[in-house]
């Protein structure tokens, strides 16, 4: 018994936590969740190709299996903006959006999704997500969200399926006999847009989504929208999320892994970024590879009940937070009352304009766009703006997954540029400071030893540094200089066996040429490194020194006087 309630509280590490107090405030949460997810359940799904019901199946599927088996108690899983935009663009082309070959496709992607996801998670990859940067996400999600925008064209006209895209498909809207219905459409997509706008400006704890879907749909009752030609949602099935099957075949593989894998890292971002955000409120610790497995495990099971795959989303899991939400069962009552919801009025959607829904989905992409962000990037950094623009048009002009991948290339190339270029800088002692260290002598014009070149290197010394190092040491020891270098390690986290050869060459090269090189400041890494190499070389214990200072007392016994002398110099002047 004691063995079996050791595993269950391994596997569910809240479980201490339930209470009667606790089910109270999960129970009221799960409700606001179920409110706010109905509209965005819905819309998502359109947004990925997909029937409405689709958004609301993996609503109700997701947020039970993440919940249980993540590691965050206050994250909601289910359908999101960029994935849903992600799925869209995996599957364009394969198959008609919409269609029985399209839901299968997206079935099977969710299932592919997930088991990339939980091999990560078994892998311990959890700290991949690491390598990839805030400027990605911001750019692809900023791609992502025009590519919402733009996707809407035709419904926010209230053109029915099968119309014109693009110019021509304005061209046909505005023609005479499309005229009414248009307008209509316009009305009723600019109505759900303020209305939203009214309500998160007035009352932004109230349900804007909801509340601006439920005022337009019945504006457009009242004027009988559906007699003016403007095409509606549709009623729903009434039923359960139903089983479904996974087509492993071939042929279906090598269409769907590489974009499987796409949706896969994108949806894991998301979670832990989403994860993180309200762990720093709740002061939860998290486990990054349990987080991997209760998505990718979502996504699995979730394409056995007709789900496509999702990942966390912020905005329902901080609201889940703030509603009093203590352990994973709010996300499991949420999708209970989902559930109860599309059993009993699964019809209400067939008085739902398409061009209403359009204004949702308009309003939910402009949401993505993270101006502070994009605003911060271009004006601090070159190279992140760099990765940001080329994260932007890659995923509007070839693909949002390779935006994804062209993003992480760029960061990179520009991160491994910037740790194969190590500072070498010249350090001498400071006259006012004699005693607290070296200081960069260009920077604060300090007075060097002419018969001693002191340097300083940041950054580590691996293989990919050594030939930039080895140049810069080259050119500080020209003919015109001294061939005394001492180099303060300090700052050098690692050095490999590149690293070591390059200076044992160096050493046996300044002291071919009179001169030495001496090292002090090695931390135990580098000096393990060098302890295995440097037997039966120029580079000896003599010339190795544990502190900066002590080096520099040793090799120029005056420094302190000189030093002295030049700054009262300096006074005089």
């Amino acid at each position: 018994m004691r063995m079996i309630a050791g595993r269950l509280k391994r596997l569910l590490p809240w479980l201490p936590l339930v209470s009667t107090r606790s089910l109270r405030g999960d129970f009221m949460a799960g409700l606001t969740g179920a409110v706010i997810v109905l509209p965005q359940g819905i819309a998502y799904a359109m947004i990925a190709g997909l029937p409405p019901q689709y958004g609301l199946y993996t609503a109700i599927v997701l947020p039970i299996v993440a919940g249980l088996l993540g590691s965050s108690r206050h994250m909601v899983s289910g359908p999101v903006a960029p994935n849903s935009v992600l799925v869209a663009s995996v599957l364009a082309g394969l198959a008609a959006a919409g269609s029985s070959e399209y839901i299968a496709l997206a079935v099977t992607l969710a299932f592919l999704c997930g088991l990339f996801q939980v091999a990560f998670g078994l892998a311990r990859l959890g700290m991949l997500v690491n390598f990839i940067s805030n400027t990605v996400v911001v750019g692809f999600t900023a791609a992502a969200a025009l590519t919402i925008v733009a996707s809407q064209w035709n419904s926010l006209l209230g053109l029915p399926a099968g119309s014109p895209h693009g110019w021509a498909a304005l061209e046909h809207a505005f023609a005479p006999e499309n005229l009414s219905r248009t307008l209509a459409g316009l009305g009723l997509f600019t109505l759900t847009v303020a209305v939203y706008v009214l309500i998160k400006r007035l009352r932004p704890r109230w349900p804007a989504l909801l509340i601006s879907m439920l005022a337009a749909g019945a504006v457009a009752w009242l004027l009988a929208a559906p007699r003016s030609g403007v095409p509606m949602v549709g009623a729903m099935p009434a039923s359960l999320p139903p089983l479904s099957t996974p087509v492993l075949s071939l042929t279906m593989l090598r269409e769907l892994v590489p974009g499987a894998l796409a949706v896969a890292t994108l949806g894991l971002i998301q979670a832990i970024s989403v994860s993180r955000a309200i762990a720093t409120r709740s002061r939860q610790p998290l486990d990054s590879n349990r987080e991997f497995i209760g998505q990718g495990a979502s996504n699995m099971v979730g394409s056995f009940f007709s789900c496509y795959p999702g990942s966390g989303s912020l905005t329902r899991s901080g609201l889940n937070y703030e509603a009093g939400a203590s352990t994973p069962l709010a996300g499991v009552f949420a999708s209970v009352v989902l559930a109860l919801i599309l059993i009993s009025i699964p019809g209400v959607s067939a008085y739902l304009p398409i061009p209403v829904v359009a204004g949702v989905i308009v309003v939910i992409a402009w949401g993505l766009f993270d101006f502070a962000a994009i605003r911060r990037i271009l004006r601090y950094s070159r190279e992140e703006t760099v990765v940001l623009v080329a994260t932007f048009l890659a995923g509007l002009v070839v693909s949002l997954e390779f935006s994804i991948a062209i993003g992480v290339l760029l960061s990179l190339v520009f991160y491994l540029r910037q740790v194969s270029h190590p500072r070498v800088v010249p350090v001498a002692p400071h006259p006012d400071r004699p005693g607290q260290g070296l200081r960069n002598a260009v920077k604060h014009e300090l007075p060097e030893f002419p018969e001693l070149r002191i340097l300083r290197i940041d950054g580590s010394l691996f293989f990919g540094a050594v030939d930039h190092v080895e140049r810069a040491l080259q050119q500080q020891t020209a003919e015109d200089r001294s061939k005394r270098v001492l180099l303060v390690c300090n700052a050098v986290n690692l050095i490999d066996m590149a690293g070591a050869e390059m200076l044992i060459r160096e050493a046996e090269r300044l002291q071919a040429a009179g001169g030495a090189l001496y090292l002090s400041g090695l931390r135990d890494q580098p000096r393990r490194m060098l302890d295995r190499m440097r037997e039966g070389t120029a580079l000896t214990d003599e010339y190795l020194f544990g502190d900066p200072t002590l080096a520099l007392t040793a090799l120029l016994p005056d420094w302190r006087e000189r030093t002295r002398a030049a700054a009262l110099a300096v006074d005089e002047d």
